[in-house]
């Protein structure tokens, strides 16, 4: 149990008589990354404002660090870190400064700043003012100050929603090295393609409602239904090929004949299920 980070039984929001988040169970393990997604206004956020203290859940229970959400203060907040678009940053202040004024705030080593700003590659901008960092630059700025006092469990609201594929990456392989160190990480998303990469469980969210839960390679899996094979031949050819008596005869031949330089299966992807799930676009 001491490795359980979070845990959600039976959580339900409703505002007025409008249901937001119906029946979500789920649990997340130290040291592993589970995403929630689903297309704006799915309840992704809210499902972090209940685990983080801002909202009260109608009903159901959910536990933070063994800590029952219901009874969350603010000294939580010095073993979880949050990022969200509202997660702010102070413009006339340096990046040096920002991390500093937290670092107070957080109880944490100020000898850290230096380091995760290297990690996140503001090193060279640390003196810059806040105000002046672009978009990308302004996130990694806001994610270093999330994990200043290295929290046991990491909120991550949409991380990398607008960047370059460059930052993303970054930013990607700075989570995939805090995951293998305990950290627990909470990750909100739409793109599918990151979750694919990052996370150990997902849950496909649709209308507040989990639809689908496992892992990324279970769930394409599971919904495989129409096996099939597409082959690249070396003289350029592309093939499809089914799971027939025929065409695994042709695939043979090929392979015994050297002429096959690809095979790959042809499973669906996680945007793939979300699709075949709920019959909706993630955008």
């Amino acid at each position: 149990m001491d490795k359980e980070y979070i845990r959600m039984e039976h959580i339900c929001k409703r505002y007025d008589k409008t249901p937001v988040l119906k029946d979500l169970n789920a649990v997340l393990q130290k040291g592993e990354i589970l995403g929630f997604l689903g297309p704006s206004g799915a309840g992704k956020t809210t499902t972090i404002k209940i685990l983080t203290g801002q909202l009260k859940p109608t009903s159901g229970e959910a536990y933070v660090l063994g800590i029952h959400v219901k009874n969350i203060d603010e000294t939580i907040y010095e073993q979880i870190g949050i990022v969200t678009d509202q997660s702010g940053i102070y413009e006339r202040m340096t990046v040096y400064e920002n991390m500093k004024y937290f670092a107070r705030i957080l109880k944490a080593d100020g000898k850290r700043i230096d380091e995760l700003l290297e990690r996140v590659g503001l090193e060279k901008h640390k003196k810059k003012p806040a105000g002046k960092l672009s978009k990308g630059q302004a996130q990694r700025l806001v994610l270093a100050r999330a994990v200043l006092h290295k929290p046991r469990v990491l909120f991550l609201d949409e991380p990398t929603s607008g960047l370059d594929p460059s930052t993303a990456l970054d930013i990607h392989r700075l989570l995939m090295e805090m995951k293998e160190e305990g950290m627990a990480i909470f990750l909100t998303t739409h793109n599918m393609e990151e979750a694919e990469k990052l996370c150990d469980h997902v849950a496909l969210l649709n209308d507040g409602e989990i639809v689908e839960y496992g892992t990324p390679r279970e769930l394409c899996l599971r919904y495989n239904k129409e096996k099939c094979y597409k082959v690249l031949l070396e003289n350029g050819e592309e093939h499809v090929l089914k799971q027939t008596a025929e065409d695994i005869e042709r695939l043979s031949g090929w392979l015994l004949g050297n002429q096959a330089a690809a095979v790959h299966s042809c499973e669906p992807t996680l945007e793939n299920v979300f699709l075949t799930v709920t019959g909706r676009e993630l955008r």
